[in-house]
């Protein structure tokens, strides 16, 4: 059994080909689908859990974050435009390491889309939850809450879960419609907020800037680096992209930008508004608005945030959908998951799994938790993409490139130092529950994946070929 098997591009354009998937966006639905992602609970909501940790350094925290993810856009731009297959790191990972590592990485991809949409479906159900109580309607705790905070479930995680998963299922373009919609609500929603609060900042919140110094700044680096996870699912749109080449890197530019002065802006303001100690972690922007007596401005922000969280679960259960369909067509779990619905043209029974898995974690366990493991998932996954882009300019040099990495070696190396560190800084019950989840990967792949991949069975024809071969002779 060689677990080190690669595949090649003749491999993925063979499956891109049979896919059965239509090639329906444009440059700017990728965007929208980064933005959409992107800005989501990470804005609304892990803005105040950082600036805890942080002060008003919170927004260095967002630089050091931004400037990690940027790297890591540069080297998904690359890859993307060398193979336009919806598998992204899992992908890529199949042509420069082999089977093991791609599987290792793909185990690690689920843990980060699926963690990362419940805890959007976590944060969304907070920030609703908020604005009921600030109307004095008051939802019952047990359906609100999951058990290991004194509640039976979050209900409304689960339903706006199972809501995506229905958009999903009817179609990627109707998808895309609806993103492109809310992206343009959330995005006007935090102009305003920005606007609004950028009167009433008070300097004197501003000291002490950074009350817990350089740790305090690197540990919200490490749990805000959830804001910013998200654009690598742009790169699971590659198939149904209609020039991925030009619009993948366009898109993520395009995103990238957006999503950096909208986080610096945000969390200057927050902080300038509110001392860091009394924000309010589960409904920081409204609740901002609502302490300064502006409380149209934090009604119009609050249902901004719930209606643009939206557009984050949905990019968010998207990606992971793409992953899961990609690792089945390879075999590496049951065929049946990337079966393509005839009248949708989706992967109908692989949506339905990805939005049951999600809504079960999204209603049993709390934010904090879905948070770091999330974090640790992706970028694990950020460290192999950049070392990828290095093993592949010497094994494939003669592979089109429409977009080339600055900097070869040294960008993906500054990269893979930047995550190193970011999750150096997470705490060590993350690094025990992603230790633990990827010995059961390890231990999946062999006892299915390695004896079912249809690279096994080519391995094994080719076997019977030169056995038939040696007999005739």
């Amino acid at each position: 059994m060689n677990i080190f098997r690669k595949r090649s591009v003749a491999d993925f354009k063979e499956a891109i080909e049979g896919s059965g998937l239509k090639k329906q966006l444009t440059a700017f639905d990728i965007a929208a689908l980064g933005i959409g992602s992107v800005i989501g609970t990470g804005i609304f909501v892990a803005t105040g859990q950082g600036a805890q940790l942080a002060g008003p350094a919170v927004t260095i925290s967002y630089i050091v974050a931004a400037i990690t993810s940027a790297l890591c856009a540069l080297t998904y731009a690359e890859l993307a435009t060398m193979f336009p297959v919806a598998g992204s790191t899992y992908s890529y990972t199949y042509v420069a390491f082999g089977e093991i590592i791609a599987w290792i990485i793909g185990w690690n991809l689920i843990l980060e889309y699926t963690v990362v949409a419940a805890a959007v479906a976590s944060g969304w159900s907070s920030t609703l939850v908020g604005i009921f109580e600030a109307y004095n309607i008051h939802l019952p705790a047990m359906l609100i809450k999951s058990p290991l905070v004194g509640g039976m479930v979050d209900l409304p995680a689960v339903l706006v879960i199972a809501f995506i998963t229905w958009l999903l299922y009817i179609g990627v373009s109707e998808s895309a419609k609806v993103n492109n919609i809310i992206v343009f609500i959330k995005v006007s929603v935090i102009i305003v907020f920005i606007v609004l609060g950028a009167t009433h900042i008070n300097v004197a919140n501003y000291h002490p800037f950074s009350p817990y110094g350089t740790k305090g700044i690197m540990s919200a680096a490490a749990i805000i680096f959830f804001a910013y996870i998200g654009f690598d699912a742009v790169s699971t749109a590659a198939e149904e992209t209609i020039n991925p080449k030009r619009d993948i890197p366009l898109g993520l530019t395009i995103c990238l930008t957006v999503i950096i002065i909208l986080y610096v802006a945000v969390s200057l303001t927050l902080t300038g508004m509110v001392p860091f100690k009394e924000i309010d972690v589960d409904n920081a922007l409204p609740a901002a608005l609502r302490r300064i007596g502006i409380t149209w401005g934090s009604a119009l922000v609050g249902v901004g945030a719930v209606i643009g969280m939206i557009s984050t679960l949905l990019v968010t259960i998207y990606g992971q959908v793409r992953i899961f369909m990609v690792m089945s067509r390879d075999g590496l779990i049951p065929k049946s998951l990337a079966r393509i619905s005839k009248k949708h043209g989706t992967p109908g029974i692989c949506t339905i799994a990805t939005g049951a898995l999600t809504a079960v974690i999204g209603g049993f366990l709390p934010l904090t938790v879905l948070m770091d493991l999330c974090n640790i998932g992706t970028l694990s996954a950020f460290i192999i993409v950049s070392i990828g882009v290095i093993i592949l300019r010497r094994t494939m040099p003669n592979v089109e490139r429409k977009f080339k990495c600055p900097g070869v070696p040294f960008t993906p190396i500054l990269t893979v130092l930047f995550c190193f560190y970011l999750m150096y800084s997470l705490p060590g019950v993350t690094w025990i529950r992603f230790g633990v989840w990827t010995i059961v990967g390890i231990a999946i792949y062999f006892l299915y994946g390695a004896r079912h991949s249809t690279l096994c069975d080519s391995t094994n024809n080719l076997e019977v070929n030169k056995e038939e071969n040696k007999e005739e002779i």
